[in-house]
């Protein structure tokens, strides 16, 4: 790591870091995004109505999709023409006769 007097210093800023309810971390991306993330970070750490702005944003595109099977059916139960009887049956025809 270093000298003693480097490894407090690293330790007494990441106490000081977390007092402020702060943590420091390290992600990956791409070079061309450094400057964007620094920026939404710092936007971040200052949780402002901003920063709950961006993050109700950022969470909802890369959110997994929590959707529920049976919404169609779901949507279709609630139309206004459940117990209408619409007379869908189809006349039944015998068909035509071919020679082969």
């Amino acid at each position: 790591m270093g000298t003693a007097a480097q490894a407090r210093a690293l330790e007494n800023y990441r106490k000081r870091l977390s007092t402020r309810g702060l943590a420091r971390f390290e992600v990956l991306g791409l070079n061309s995004d450094r400057e964007l993330i620094r920026a939404v970070a710092r936007k971040l750490s200052e949780n402002g109505p901003l920063a709950a702005e961006i993050r109700t944003t950022v969470q909802e595109k890369v959110a997994p999709d929590t959707r529920k099977k049976g919404g169609i059916l779901v949507a279709l139960r609630r139309s206004p023409l459940v117990g209408v009887d619409l007379g869908l049956e189809r006349e039944f025809l015998e068909g035509r006769k071919i020679e082969l």
